[in-house]
């Protein structure tokens, strides 16, 4: 099997579980050496790099809060420190808050932006010392930056609007250094956060074309295409990859 990141070395964080774990994964089999955060799973962090060990790939798991400007500078220089390089950054760690402006509070309010979005700032800034020509930056986004349907997730799509918007701009920032810069958009994906029975699904359901929630491993293909060679001339772009939900 042809491994398109032979040799790469990339950060996920996030990365224990859902569509980050799936993410983890496919880049490993890709080739690439993966770094993995996370906040809350050290059982399931550890499992996926037993996983992933045990398939002659490499990974580490590192405790760090995207929400925590020194933990996610630290868990650069970890990946850096285990690899000796990183040449892949997918920001994947993200909090969802439902309310309606009424019912968020300042804190909840400070928490997203704290996660989805400094989070994200700092990893990139940190990220990209590390980085040459080649190098990748891929956002983890949503389709909620571009449609919200339902009330109570306005604030949320507030962070992941500015992900789309900060990605159009790095684009400019890191394009000269053959850095590119992408934010992928899921819509509603199966995964513990969102399960395809949860109490949203009816709801969802009624606006995927296809009738039926994406999976961690679609995202994850997605990933590793903007990863790989074949997508050195995509740069700035916000990719939907929703069943239609936005159709």
């Amino acid at each position: 099997m042809n491994k398109s990141l032979t040799g790469k070395v990339a950060l996920v964080t996030g990365g224990s579980r859902g569509i980050g774990a799936a993410i983890a994964r496919r880049l490993a089999r890709e080739g690439a050496a993966v770094g993995l955060t996370y906040a809350t799973s050290p059982e399931k962090a550890d499992e996926l790099v037993r996983a992933i060990t045990a398939a002659d790939g490499r990974a580490l798991a590192i405790r760090a809060d995207s929400g925590d400007p020194a933990a996610v500078k630290d868990a650069v220089a970890a990946t850096v420190k285990a690899f000796g390089r990183l040449d892949i950054l997918v920001n994947n760690a993200g909090l969802v808050a439902v309310g309606t402006i009424d019912q968020v509070s300042p804190e909840e309010f400070d928490r997203l932006l704290a996660v989805n979005v400094k989070g994200l700032f700092v990893a990139t800034q940190e990220a990209v010392r590390h980085m040459g020509e080649g190098g990748r930056v891929i956002n983890i986004g949503s389709v909620n930056s571009d449609l919200v349907p339902f009330a109570g997730f306005s604030v949320y799509a507030l962070t992941k609007g500015a992900v789309a918007s900060f990605t159009r701009g790095l684009a400019r920032d890191l394009g000269p250094r053959g850095i590119t810069v992408n934010n992928i958009q899921p819509g509603p994906v199966d995964t513990d956060m969102n399960p395809a029975d949860g109490p949203f699904a009816e709801q969802m359901l009624r606006l995927i074309a296809v009738k039926r929630y994406g999976r961690g491993d679609e995202i994850a293909g997605l990933v590793a295409y903007l990863a790989g060679p074949e997508a050195a001339y995509v740069t700035g772009a916000s990719l939907n990859i929703d069943g239609g939900f936005t159709a």
